[in-house]
């Protein structure tokens, strides 16, 4: 079963200069069968899949994440496949939105300041994936944030605007609740840094920890747990939230 547009593969046949045609030539497939690798988010065969990612100079992984179920502990697998599977997530940020709630403006926005200035359309492509990954599969995770105020008091005004829109969209939607934690409710432990905890379908409760080099994946998440309660309970309730968004008084 395909699951729509895979923007990914389509941003790296464009970079690669490849197109339908040419990949099928040299892959061995039906021009209309790489076509459908795009447009429908078909799954290639494993063969294909590793000849078209070498063909396209990209990890398997990022272009066909769902290829990948594996056996693994879910702390041992990559983070985007933990988050897939999640039943629960629970997210704190200090400085920037979550990704699964950033819209493309903000991302691209982010990601530009950042150093993958080289490559902030495949990593958007990538990011977008993530959210319908979770957010439009039959069974959605019961899906937690908490957002510190500083992160919404950062950006240009005409992309802050719709994207606090879609953050009220997204925090009226079932399974998914937002909690700002207000500037004035002091110092908390969450300045130590953003984490998620994901609760994976066997009830085991998986860690991921953000740093400047690269994200890391713990097992060891009594610590984060206890950050978690912190702030969970001196951040705003769900519907005061909302009321605080649609305020935006720090914007007028």
């Amino acid at each position: 079963m395909g699951s729509g547009m895979n923007r990914v593969v389509q941003i790296a046949m464009a970079e690669a200069g490849e197109t339908a045609d040419s990949i099928a030539a040299r892959v061995g497939v039906d021009p209309k069968t790489v076509a459908r690798w795009v447009t429908q988010g078909r799954i290639p065969q494993t063969r294909h899949r590793a000849q078209v990612a070498e063909l396209l100079k990209r990890d398997v992984f990022d272009l066909w994440p769902d290829a990948q179920r594996r056996k693994e502990p879910a702390w041992f697998r990559p983070w985007t496949e933990v988050e897939r599977d999640a039943v629960g997530l629970r997210w704190f940020e200090s400085a920037v939105l979550p990704g699964l709630l950033q819209t493309e403006e903000y991302a691209r926005a982010v990601l530009s300041s950042g150093p993958l200035i080289s490559d902030v359309e495949n990593h958007i492509g990538i990011r977008l994936q993530r959210q319908a990954a979770v957010f439009e599969r039959p069974r959605r995770p019961l899906s937690v944030f908490v957002i510190d105020e500083a992160a919404l008091r950062r950006g240009a005004r005409e992309i802050m605007e719709p994207q606090l829109d879609h953050l009220m969209m997204m925090a009226q939607q079932p399974n998914v609740m937002v909690h700002v934690l207000p500037l004035d409710a002091g110092l908390h432990p969450g300045q130590a840094g953003p984490f998620v905890i994901a609760t994976s379908p066997d009830g085991d409760d998986v860690g991921y920890v953000d740093d400047q080099a690269a994200g890391r994946i713990t097992k060891d998440v009594a610590m984060l747990w206890a950050v978690w309660d912190t702030v969970r309970s001196v951040a705003l309730p769900r519907n005061q939230t909302i009321d605080f968004l649609k305020a935006r008084s720090w914007l007028t």
